[in-house]
């Protein structure tokens, strides 16, 4: 006997009782995890806005000093000169260019703020990480380490470690990073606790990985959206700390510039030169709400429960 063949047609793969909405959705491309993260933060117009004012800013940072006419520390023999189309923020009291010196000092405070970040990041990865996953009497002991670091304040502790250390930029660095790890190893911790029960992590536990490859392969990629927002917000708390503290004193010493020896400076001549002060002022606020504005869009943006 032959074999009868059947002719299909496009109406025999169609869903049965399907509604048109189900097509569409069956009909859409998948998108990844990061390329959702990206399309929420665009849509995020004060996150947009706050990152493009960072760029806007470490460009300037990077480059002004480069091509300016006058360097940050040289003399110009024009003293409080008030802004005008030479110097377009002033001058001060030993007539250097305050514009020139206040991106010089962005590049003094963003440095600081993003080595600050860097060595929380990584000392804090480590610390909760190894403490969540492994667990137990070790998790006790690691944690109790950190409360008592948290307990003690934390500008109490930069500005002992200040008066104690030589000033100058590596001091400040490593004073900002004395206790400002805790609250990432505290975040990764919870993270790490979270993670290490789901059943891809207990599978490749069965086959044999060990805590190491756990926490690198599965761990701490899973738990990368929490940390890039609480690296993106410690940043600013960092710049605002060492604003504060070269404010007081106890930062950068001269001739290096930063912008809270330049507002320090500026408020010895806040009637005589108030743009002296002014214009570090609006520097430091403007560079520390744009960060803020971008980790808010990306808590949002790596948030699930909040994605629209």
């Amino acid at each position: 006997m032959e074999a009868q063949h059947e002719s299909f047609t496009a109406q025999d793969f169609e869903i049965v009782g399907g509604r048109d909405e189900d097509t569409d959705i069956l009909g859409q491309k998948t998108i990844s995890f990061w390329s959702q993260v990206i399309n929420t933060f665009i849509r995020n117009r004060l996150a947009v806005f706050g990152l493009i004012v960072l760029i806007i800013v470490i460009l300037m940072a990077l480059f002004v000093p480069m091509i300016s006419r006058y360097s940050f520390s040289e003399q110009t023999g024009f003293y409080n000169v008030a802004p005008n189309r030479d110097f377009w923020f002033g001058t001060d009291n030993l007539g250097r260019d305050v514009f020139v010196r206040s991106w010089v000092g962005a590049r003094i405070s963003l440095l600081i703020g993003l080595s600050a970040a860097v060595i929380d990041l990584v000392i804090g990865v480590l610390w909760g990480s190894i403490a969540g996953m492994v667990g137990g009497k070790v998790d006790n002991v690691m944690m109790r380490i950190a409360d008592v670091l948290t307990a003690i304040p934390y500008l109490l502790v930069v500005i002992m470690l200040l008066v104690v250390m030589q000033q100058g930029l590596l001091p400040m660095i490593v004073a900002l990073s004395i206790t400002g790890w805790v609250r990432m190893a505290r975040i990764v911790r919870g993270e790490v606790l979270t993670i290490k029960n789901q059943e891809y992590v207990l599978a490749a536990r069965t086959l044999g990985a060990s805590n190491w490859h756990l926490i690198w392969r599965h761990l701490i990629p899973n738990a990368m959206g929490s940390i890039i927002v609480t690296m993106t917000l410690t940043i600013p708390s960092a710049i605002f700390t060492e604003s504060f503290l070269s404010y007081i004193g106890l930062g950068v010493t001269p001739p290096m510039a930063s912008w809270g020896t330049m507002a320090s400076e500026g408020n010895e001549a806040i009637i005589t030169a108030p743009w002296r002060l002014i214009f570090p002022a609006i520097l430091i606020s403007i560079t520390i709400f744009a960060f803020n504005a971008v980790g808010d869009g990306l808590r949002d943006a790596l948030d699930p429960k909040l994605r629209r």
